[in-house]
């Protein structure tokens, strides 16, 4: 057998472009707001159909100190099931999660809810960051992050890591945002690809997930 020649470059050994490295294998929707979010709210899952093959997390500021009412009213107003996110509870297509006041919730690997304390200390509660940051690197370009109507920048740093990892970030535009800031301060990362009016962004939910 020929031996090679002592300066040959060792040979490479080819990989797979299309190895998936993200472990989550659907889409996950964030929705993100905080002044203002309620309607917005409303406004984009109401036309959701009932057989979205997405999993929707949705995060909006609330007082911690004050009982919730955001399950029972935006299942009033959706064909989805809505459940308050529980720590641990498995992350499946076709339902809303809502994360509760005073919890952060983080994206796990095993496509999972980690719900963790957020402490005495604002600003945001829940965090629109600290999730977006887990979607993006547990689901790569299957993370869709909608940033809605707010007050200050939560989530700016999160878009930023959605992008990189692959995923799409959409911001509701200032004519029909009750507060800018939000959706301004994630514009500004350059990272968000459309920039759509409240009642559009529905419409662009479904095309992502459910391309024709």
């Amino acid at each position: 057998m020929a031996a090679h020649p002592p300066d040959a470059e060792p040979v490479a050994v080819a990989r797979s472009s299309a190895v998936d490295p993200f472990p989550v294998q659907f889409p996950i929707v964030a929705l993100v707001a905080s002044a203002g979010g309620l309607d917005a709210l409303i406004r984009v899952l109401a036309p959701l159909p009932a057989d979205l093959p997405a999993a929707v997390l949705v995060a909006l500021h609330q007082d911690p100190a004050r009982p919730s009412q955001l399950r029972p009213i935006l299942a009033r107003n959706t064909r989805l099931p809505v459940e308050v996110a529980v720590d641990r509870a498995e992350i499946r297509p076709g339902r809303v999660l809502i994360i509760p006041p005073a919890r952060h919730l983080l994206v796990t690997a095993d496509a999972r809810i980690g719900l963790i304390d957020t402490g005495a200390v604002p600003p945001a509660r829940p965090s629109a960051d600290l999730l977006l940051v887990t979607l993006a690197v547990i689901c790569g370009r299957r993370a869709l992050a909608v940033v809605l109507t707010g007050m200050g920048h939560d989530g700016q740093a999160g878009v930023r890591a959605v992008a990189h990892c692959g995923g799409t970030v959409l911001a509701q535009d200032r004519v029909t945002s009750k507060f800018y800031a939000m959706p301004s301060a994630a514009i500004a990362t350059t990272n968000v690809q459309r920039v759509l009016a409240l009642d559009d962004i529905a419409g662009a939910i479904v095309d992502h997930v459910m391309p024709s």
